[in-house]
């Protein structure tokens, strides 16, 4: 009987601890700035190869979005439609699963 409620124990200071720990990482770093994977590779190829960072262009020019609004909801879009298709090959599975079940 000690034992009934220990998941949800265990799962209420998993998330306790992960809030400690983001709010200790966020008041110890007010001063930093993120950067994207792109800013932070580029930077560190031209620290490698001494060229410098206004020299790299990419292969591929990169469309800019004329607003951070059209950004937004263009990433909005994209994450729909990657939910919506993830839920679509989940509830497919379950369909079959269940369909063997009954049968």
């Amino acid at each position: 009987m000690a034992y009934k409620y220990l998941l949800e124990i265990l799962t209420g200071i998993a998330i306790v601890a992960f809030c400690a720990l983001f709010l200790y990482t966020s008041a110890t770093m007010s001063g930093a700035e993120f950067a994207g994977s792109d800013n932070v590779g580029s930077g560190l190829i031209a620290k490698l190869s001494g060229i410098p960072l206004e020299n790299f262009q990419p292969l591929v020019p990169q469309w800019e979005p004329p607003s951070g609004e059209i950004e937004a909801c263009l990433f909005a879009l994209q994450a729909a439609v990657g939910g919506i298709l993830v839920g679509g090959v989940f509830g497919f599975w379950f369909g079959q699963a269940h369909g063997r079940k009954v049968s």
